[in-house]
């Protein structure tokens, strides 16, 4: 029997927004669940800071600077100028779809042309943008276009739950995407009694730091602001009641025991972390710090999968489509250069198999970053400044000690380390080092 899978996808979640990872603000109970039943990664990394890339490398298992997509998508969404980005990439959901399992989609897709099912998808209910009001939100209903009534986060569900219900009447194997746009700005439209849960709420686990000298001007008015904090955790709660909705469901229909549930989001975010507003393009220069990189990650399997279990290794965005495939018996494309490898063994209780310490990789236009388990070295190709913080006695990255001659040695150790990987995957017509990256959104896409 071929196990089902839901792929819950978030927008714009900080690694510090859910109860389950050491935050007692935030009321996220079925989050909390879900990793009760199965295992929740603590060092998960995407593979570039922001929404479009990072859904892509998800879904290809290629970095950036392979299947083309740099930066959020702002054109080509829909009409008759609309683009498929990532037209001829073979997605796990194309692999899927071939050998059996039917495809749907309820949420964002944010990688151009929202109107066409792609992929691997037959089922296609999407946003038509990459966000937007969380009342009559712009979505794509049976290739339409439309404003879809309600608050957008219960009505993605509702329409999961409409094809789940279909799906097993169907007695079909599946393949079911949910992607939020929660909690993307704007942080105002969420339901009034759960803003209203926060309004005693100290806010601790987000300090409103002295604004960054590089922090991108137009969200500097969220700074400090505790409206704009308690509609984040709003959009935080409202979105993990719906992800109890979905759970629950799987238990009504017997389901949940052959499906993988995997929950995660497309990029971290700072609500105020040090001293700005948003992801990696939530500073100007591009940030890599940690709340832009690291994302909440969970994997549940019950009777299959151990649970309860936290999981410490480092594991990055562009490993998913290997680990997916490898979980379903499927094998992966022979010809993609995939720089991932699965983690399969973790996700059995497992020991990976060789003892090499992991590397993660990032890229974000001409922002390139190297992550150890003790360093970060970020390079910022022609125009600087680089960065390299020590992750053991700085893990809040506030002492920059490039350029420090103490360094030296080991700052041209990683940059070599570094350039050698990305040189080994990266297609020339598609390097994000040809990026500007000077204005905010400037450049998305090299086809």
């Amino acid at each position: 029997m071929k196990t089902n899978v839901v792929f819950v996808l978030t927008d714009d979640q900080g690694v510090w927004a859910a109860g389950c990872y050491g935050n007692p603000e935030i009321r996220t109970p079925n989050l909390d669940r879900l990793a009760a039943t199965g295992i929740r990664m603590e060092n998960f990394f995407v593979a570039t800071p922001v929404c479009s890339p990072s859904r892509a490398t998800l879904l290809t298992g290629r970095i950036p600077s392979q299947h083309g997509v740099h930066d959020w998508i702002k054109e080509g969404n829909v009409g008759p100028d609309a683009i498929r980005y990532l037209e001829g990439e073979l997605a796990y959901t194309d692999i899927m779809a071939r050998a059996g399992w039917t495809c749907g989609i309820s949420g964002k897709w944010h990688l151009g042309d929202s109107q066409i099912p792609q992929h691997g998808f037959s089922d296609w209910f999407v946003h038509q943008r990459g966000g937007g009001p969380y009342t009559d939100a712009p979505m794509v209903r049976n290739g339409q276009l439309v404003d879809e009534s309600g608050y957008i986060t219960d009505v993605i569900t509702d329409e999961a739950l409409r094809l789940l219900d279909r799906y097993t009447d169907g007695g079909y194997p599946f393949y079911l995407s949910v992607h939020y746009t929660a909690p993307h700005s704007p942080w105002t439209g969420h339901p009034q009694d759960i803003v209203d849960s926060y309004d005693d709420c100290p806010f601790e686990s987000c300090p409103q730091e002295p604004r960054h000298p590089w922090a991108y001007p137009p969200m500097l008015e969220h700074l400090g602001n505790r409206e704009s904090l308690k509609g984040y955790f709003a959009a935080v709660t409202a979105m993990d009641a719906n992800l109890g909705r979905i759970l629950d469901r799987l238990e009504e229909l017997g389901l949940r025991e052959n499906t993988l549930v995997v929950f995660m989001s497309d990029n971290g975010f700072s609500c105020g972390h040090h001293g700005f507003w948003g992801k990696g393009n939530g500073t100007n220069p591009r940030n890599m710090y940690e709340n832009s990189i690291k994302v909440p990650a969970i994997f549940s399997h019950p009777g299959t999968m151990p649970e309860g279990r936290v999981e410490s290794a480092m594991v990055s965005a562009y490993d998913v489509t290997p680990t997916l495939l490898g979980y379903l018996d499927l094998a992966g494309p022979d010809d993609g250069n995939l720089p991932g490898k699965s983690f399969l063994p973790l996700l059995r209780g497992e020991a990976m198999a060789d003892n090499e310490p992991v590397v993660i990789f990032d890229e974000y236009g001409p922002v390139r970053m190297i992550r150890t388990e003790e360093w970060k070295y970020v390079y910022r190709h022609s125009y600087g400044p680089n960065e390299l913080f020590n992750l053991v006695e700085d893990p809040d990255e506030r002492n920059n000690l490039a350029g420090d001659g103490d360094y030296e040695d080991l700052t041209a150790e990683l940059k070599a380390q570094m350039d050698e990987w990305f040189a080994r995957y990266v297609i020339a017509s598609r390097d994000g080092l040809l990026h500007s990256g000077l204005e905010h959104g400037q450049t998305y896409s090299m086809r």
